[in-house]
């Protein structure tokens, strides 16, 4: 099979995989809290994340880490998985799926916003325009297009899933390259971020061991949202010769997502929900499309 035809095909397969995620963080709030959903599924993750260091041989690589950018790596951990993700599900456990997942989905215009103070970068007037329209999506998200007020959505998970937004920006931000491989600086981070959650369960009330109904859910998320298929999209991108058309399918997640809440977990998707998601969406890419033409116009 041509190298660029299989990298399709794994971009479409995380496509699949990440548009459940939104449908598997409901089903498992079902069950657990938002602290032992992390708990568990972070454990998940890391086990496989184990096994996938041990399949390619990188395990014993582990041992020539220098201790700088081991402590980096564990401390990144912190912020993703163990702040990212408990405040991402308690955003879940707050909200319908399809608002969490829609105004999650905002990060990227939260890093460019983060990089001003943080990296000194400035802002274009298509970038702004395009944190505008982003806004404003998500404003529309929020009240549903009434623009009046939330209703009876809660404001403390408008507020977690907007801070969700700004751990997850903020983890980019601070995740410089450093040499160290991908799949180990993941498995590094997961290992901090599962000991973190063991460390501090006692003060969300101890950990249980899950129901039975919780385990598909819990393995769907250990695997195929935080796990397996971030290696699959590493491999994809050696694959690929071009990064920015496998780029373009993730955008394809999101709206997978509201199909899949609809049909999985029986949502009634707003049409404030399609449209202020749309937005979003298409001012991240508009967004792209600028920085790719800047960055043209700089070479040489």
């Amino acid at each position: 099979m041509h190298r660029q035809t299989t990298a399709t095909l794994l971009t479409l397969l995380n496509v699949l995989f990440w548009g459940g995620a939104a449908s598997a963080f409901k089903i498992g709030l079902r069950h657990l809290g938002p602290f032992p959903l992390l708990f568990y599924s972070v454990a998940i993750s890391t086990l496989a994340l184990l096994v996938i260091l041990l399949v390619q041989g990188k395990f014993g690589t582990l041992r020539t880490i220098p201790s700088t950018v081991l402590c980096r790596a564990l401390l990144l951990g912190l912020l993703n998985p163990f702040c990212y993700y408990v405040v991402l599900f308690a955003a879940y456990a707050r909200l319908p799926g399809q608002i969490a997942m829609a105004l999650n989905y905002g990060w990227p215009l939260v890093l460019t916003l983060l990089a001003v103070p943080i990296l000194g970068q400035t802002l274009s007037r298509s970038q702004l325009a395009a944190i505008g329209v982003s806004f404003f999506g998500a404003i529309m998200i929020a009240t549903k297009g009434q623009f009046v007020g939330f209703g009876d959505i809660s404001g403390t998970g408008l507020l977690l899933a907007a801070g969700s937004t700004l751990l997850w920006a903020s983890f980019w931000l601070l995740n410089a390259k450093d040499g160290l491989d991908p799949v180990i600086k993941l498995f590094l981070g997961f290992c901090s971020g599962l000991f973190c959650s063991l460390l501090v369960s006692p003060l969300f009330g101890g950990l249980n061991w899950p129901p039975a109904t919780a385990w598909p859910a819990l393995l769907y998320i250990g695997l195929f949202e935080m796990g397996v298929t971030f290696v699959l999209w590493l491999t994809a991108l050696q694959l690929s010769a071009s990064a920015a058309r496998l780029g373009n399918l993730i955008y394809l997640t999101p709206f997978l997502s509201l199909l899949m809440l609809r049909l999985v977990i029986g949502e009634q998707i707003h049409p404030a929900t399609f449209v202020g998601l749309s937005l979003i969406v298409g001012s991240i890419i508009v967004q792209e499309v600028q920085t790719r033409r800047s960055k043209k116009t700089a070479m040489p």
